[in-house]
């Protein structure tokens, strides 16, 4: 098994570990956080996975470029690309809902 651990600081000062941990092909990862421990979105881990390394407290700050290979061919690397990609699809629907309502707005004033 592959195991990489890291200390972060959360946004309130609190310290907390996330772990990535590999078996075969089975990817855990793990927060204490509260939402980590609650099987929510937690922000520490997915900032790891952005290879953020700015809340890092560890001295192995180094070993967040691992993780990408660690998630290589996980089920967890698929639905993270997903996350990811349907977040560009919903930061561009914002836009054009934003636009759309602008163009509204001038035409009820006209």
């Amino acid at each position: 098994m592959r195991c990489l651990k890291f200390v972060v600081k959360g946004s309130k000062g609190d310290e907390y570990l996330v772990t990535f941990e590999k078996e075969d092909q089975n990817v855990r990862v793990l927060c204490t956080c509260q939402a980590g421990q609650n099987r929510s979105y937690c922000k520490h881990r997915f900032a790891l996975m952005d290879g953020d390394v700015t809340a890092v407290l560890s001295k192995n700050v180094d070993e967040v470029r691992e993780i990408k290979a660690l998630l290589a061919g996980s089920d967890v690397e698929a639905a993270y690309a997903r996350f990811r990609e349907a977040e560009k699809i919903q930061k561009a629907a914002m836009l054009e809902l934003s636009k759309a309502k602008k163009a509204l707005e001038r035409a009820m004033y006209r």
